[in-house]
């Protein structure tokens, strides 16, 4: 239901008609059932009934690994109006007796809508990244695992804070700073930097690393927890809203999360 409402406020600044969706990808960790996939869900109360659709499972990552995946469908000519969608209700899996996990998160979703231009844009560029040596440093035990993974019959977030910590800063750093190296840009061409908001210290120790100025860092964890696929796009939504994007901007957004998992891209901000 999250989905929904954030996908059907999307189509409305978009001016886009549900119907004439080609794709939709939705990234969540916390999906209403196995099967079907949530995005075929979102599909039907929708109605677009044109549109293909799958999920994305890459933790807190799982948005810009699903803005990627719908660069390249656009980029190829296979599709032109693409809902790209991070939805999350993290409440699902902390455990509420564990105060060093169950008052980072929060639930929430944001999307958006990606469409093919004829008009030549600015530079974009992304990386993605994974490291499943460190898979147990951030996890949730899956239903079919062994007794000895999930002992009490529970399904709650397990993270190693202090190791996620130099991870996340690490991460977002160097998968920031490559993507602006190889796009030739500077630091200071960046108008606006958003991370994934799992933790403020974590976010200005990375825009410190980058040396991007406070006062080109969004942040809204302080409002809605780590809210994981969620988080970013409500971040870019926030940030719009409050008018610190413009037409123009380039933008950089970064995430880490489990896998390990990481992802940066950069884009020049460009509504028409």
């Amino acid at each position: 239901t999250m989905a929904v409402e954030a996908s059907r406020r999307a189509l409305e600044l978009a001016e886009l008609e549900p119907g004439e969706l080609d794709l939709i990808i939705l990234s969540t960790l916390t999906p209403d059932m196995i099967i079907p996939p949530c995005a075929n869900l979102v599909e039907d109360a929708l109605g677009a009934k044109r549109a293909a659709c799958f999920d994305v499972f890459a933790g807190c990552s799982g948005f810009i690994y699903s803005l990627v995946t719908a660069y390249q469908f656009i980029s190829s000519g296979a599709y032109r109006n693409i809902l790209v969608v991070g939805s999350d209700v993290m409440s699902r899996q902390v455990n509420w007796e564990d105060r060093s996990t169950c008052v980072l998160f929060g639930d929430g979703a944001g999307a958006v809508v990606v469409q093919g231009s004829d008009v030549p844009t600015g530079p974009f560029g992304f990386t993605l990244g994974s490291d499943g040596s460190g898979a147990d440093l951030l996890y949730v035990p899956g239903i079919y695992g062994s007794p000895q993974q999930n002992p009490d019959g529970h399904h709650y977030i397990i993270m190693n804070g202090r190791e996620i910590f130099r991870f996340a800063v690490t991460s977002m750093a160097e998968a920031t700073r490559r993507v602006v190296n190889d796009l030739g840009l500077e630091m200071s061409d960046i108008e606006l930097f958003i991370a994934h908001q799992a933790n403020e210290r974590i976010i200005q120790a990375v825009a410190r690393s980058l040396g991007i100025p406070r006062e080109r860092v969004f942040t809204n964890i302080e409002r809605h927890g780590n809210t994981s696929a969620a988080s970013v796009p409500m971040a870019l939504c926030d940030a719009i809203e409050q008018g610190r994007v413009k037409e123009k901007d380039h933008i950089a957004l970064a995430a880490f999360g489990s896998g390990l998992s990481w992802g940066a891209m950069v884009f020049q901000w460009n509504k028409g």
